[in-house]
């Protein structure tokens, strides 16, 4: 507890508890029956900039808000999803603007689009914009769901063009990159059949991810997937130079960091062809990305040790964006299991990664914020996970984002022009 806050956090608990008594029974009116107004996010410096106001953000992930859309039926679920978003005062979803080769796929072949895909992903943006929400899309995959780049590599391979069938050849194989850039053109001059803008047009998307976890394993030493990078972002640039660019990163540092001793989980994470400080240096990148899962990256731990690592591994990132990158840092992704730690424990970490979060706001540091793994709504049984959290549950977990953005809301101002959430603050 930050001192000098008074009453401030009893008054939040209070509110926290109208407000799910609210999302639990009935549908509060936000005033969003009017289309919210919003301004594309900058940047200057270390901080993200709304109307020359800096922006901090309480957000989530719900990758799922695309697929849930291409059918009449589950569209609802996108909705109620974005609404209580917005009933608790978050700012930016990141979600998935990709799906190559799945079932109902975006994207069936390269250069092949399925229309009705791409009208769910306009709804998606479309609905956002209604409810006030930023989405952070995100344009690749570098893990096997939903296609990825493994997908990629098999186009090229069935096509007879492709110099290698291992998966890191998204990296280097031109045929692919082509591919690739043809994607992220067609998606960034989308015109959207509800809001008739175009998507590089629309502040409604708070940024671009280049890519979800980049690794590269068959080239250590980074050079590979830093070539990538610089080759993509500057694409992205050249038909697009309102929004703001990131790659994706976990955060890991690379071979040649001195940081990869003291702060890396453990000696495998320099040697994944990523690397940190080198990747997010890149000109065209506007921001850094850092994910956090001290259970997956650690093995035979106890929980006081995680949270050690979490607050080190987020001030040591922080640390960097305002000494060394002078950019801003967004903690993507975060998340623990709920197989092998219980609710306090779960709720001890989420808690501290938004108190540092908070505290970065509060002395205008390079720490913008953070952006949980993964909401949810009920009846989704097949996109859960063991991280999986629906925000009107009566637990001791979702209550912490309601208090984070009074927090921010209390030290940063509300960024939207709709001030009704301010009433739980």
């Amino acid at each position: 507890m930050v001192s000098g806050n008074g009453l401030f956090y009893p008054v939040v608990g209070f509110a926290s508890i109208v407000l799910f008594i609210y999302m639990s029974f009935g549908d509060v009116r936000f005033g969003f029956e009017e289309e919210a107004e919003l301004a594309f996010v900058e940047r200057n410096g270390t901080q993200f900039m709304v109307d020359g106001k800096a922006f901090y953000i309480n957000g989530w992930n719900s990758y799922w808000l695309m697929v849930q859309s291409v059918d009449e039926y589950s569209r609802p679920k996108v909705r109620e999803m974005l609404r209580s978003g917005a009933k608790m005062g978050l700012t930016v979803c990141r979600t998935w603007a990709f799906n190559d080769g799945d079932y109902n796929a975006l994207q069936s072949s390269p250069g092949v689009f399925n229309e009705q895909a791409f009208k769910a992903l306009d709804y998606v943006i479309a609905e956002a914009r209604q409810h006030g929400i930023r989405l952070l899309l995100s344009l690749v995959n570098n893990l096997h769901a939903y296609g990825g780049k493994t997908q990629y590599v098999k186009w090229a391979w069935q096509e007879g063009v492709g110099l290698s069938s291992s998966n890191d050849s998204f990296f280097f194989d031109p045929s692919i990159r082509s591919y690739f850039k043809n994607y992220v053109k067609t998606i960034l001059t989308r015109k959207n059949t509800i809001t008739g803008i175009e998507y590089r047009n629309d502040p409604t998307i708070f940024g671009w991810e280049l890519i979800n976890e980049p690794r590269c394993l068959t080239d250590p030493s980074g050079d590979t997937l830093q070539d990538w990078i610089e080759e993509m972002s500057a694409f992205v640039k050249l038909i697009d130079k309102r929004h703001l660019v990131t790659v994706g990163l976990e955060g890991f540092y690379g071979p040649n960091d001195p940081k990869r001793l003291t702060v890396n989980p453990e000696d495998w994470a320099s040697r994944l062809g990523s690397d940190f400080i080198r990747n997010s240096k890149i000109s065209n990148i506007d921001f850094t990305s850092v994910h956090i899962y001290p259970d997956h990256w650690f093995h035979h731990q106890v929980f006081e040790d995680y949270m050690k690592f979490v607050s080190k591994w987020m001030l040591s990132h922080i640390e960097d964006g305002d000494k060394i990158l002078n950019k801003p840092v967004l903690f993507s992704e975060y998340g623990l299991s709920d197989i092998n730690f219980t609710m306090p424990e779960r709720k001890t970490m989420y808690k501290t990664i938004l108190d540092i979060s908070y505290k970065s706001a509060k002395r205008n540091r390079s720490g913008a914020g953070a952006l949980v793994w993964q909401f949810l709504v009920g009846g989704m049984q097949e996109f859960t996970d063991d991280f999986g959290i629906i925000p009107w549950e009566k637990t001791p977990i979702p209550s912490l984002f309601v208090e984070q953005s009074c927090r921010l809301t209390k030290v940063k101002g509300w960024p939207h022009k709709d001030t009704s959430f301010k009433q739980f603050c």
